[in-house]
């Protein structure tokens, strides 16, 4: 599904789905997120019963699996509000792989509906609302990574746009930008020697650019790669958009 068969964003109310990693480990980029959004004058709602995705047993082949997850959050998320999600990766789910694995169900439709109204964060800030700078400062040299699942969308653009608008904000660019950083979910899991190797070369673009700060829009790249940076003895700083954004405010 592509950027150009959403939903029109026509008013400032949103649906949050804050994802299993702001869950388990960045609870800062939920709050952040929020932030962020209210400071647009964005009315932030967080469905309670939200869980997961699917895109774990997506992408591990059990697709019977997946749609059960994908069924319950179509539930949770009704309505006709935008659903603004923290990670490339779950968004592009929503949109892309939640509609192939339903696409000889009956509820299609429903799955359909639901992907066109999700937005991952930074596309919707510049490409939902038409906000094309960030206010504030921010100094530091930072590399942004263009996470897989951002590819085909206007996420990475929008991040570039907002991050070097805002001032004191250096982006620097880094080798083989669009080779991906080897997590893939449970690819890292299926096969970690080859997805450790290409983090470690992912690491050694991005050390060579020598940035003060690794952006992503995805958490699943921070992770793996701040992972494995720091079992390399070889810690790198990284922070999500939304906490980039936040912070900025806050130098106003």
């Amino acid at each position: 599904m592509l950027n150009a068969e959403r939903a029109p964003v026509t008013g400032k109310r949103v649906q949050l789905m804050a994802t299993c990693l702001c869950d388990a480990f960045y609870d800062d980029v939920a709050a952040a997120t929020v932030e962020v959004l209210e400071h647009l004058g964005v009315e932030v709602i967080f469905p309670e019963g939200q869980t997961c995705c699917g895109q774990p047993a997506f992408n591990g082949g059990d697709w019977v699996a997946s749609r059960k997850v994908v069924r319950h959050t179509v539930k949770t998320f009704a309505g006709d509000e935008p659903v603004v999600v923290p990670s490339g990766s779950c968004a592009a789910m929503m949109f892309h792989g939640a509609v192939l694995e339903f696409e000889n169900e009956s509820d299609l439709p429903e799955v359909e509906a639901l992907g066109r109204r999700t937005w991952e964060l930074g596309d919707f800030i510049v490409n939902g609302l038409g906000v094309k700078t960030w206010p504030g400062k921010f100094a530091a040299t930072v590399a942004l990574h263009r996470a897989c699942h951002t590819r085909g969308t206007g996420s990475i653009a929008a991040a570039n746009l907002l991050l070097k608008s805002i001032v004191g904000v250096q982006v620097v660019e880094f080798g083989e930008v669009e080779q991906c950083c080897g997590f893939g979910g449970t690819f890292s899991v299926a096969f970690p020697n080859i997805s450790t190797a290409m983090g470690a070369l992912k690491l050694d673009h991005l050390r060579a650019a020598k940035p003060d700060i690794l952006v992503s829009p995805d958490m699943s790249c921070m992770m793996h790669l701040t992972g494995l940076a720091a079992k390399e003895g070889q810690p790198i700083k990284a922070m999500h958009l939304a906490q980039v954004l936040r912070d900025a405010l806050k130098a106003q």
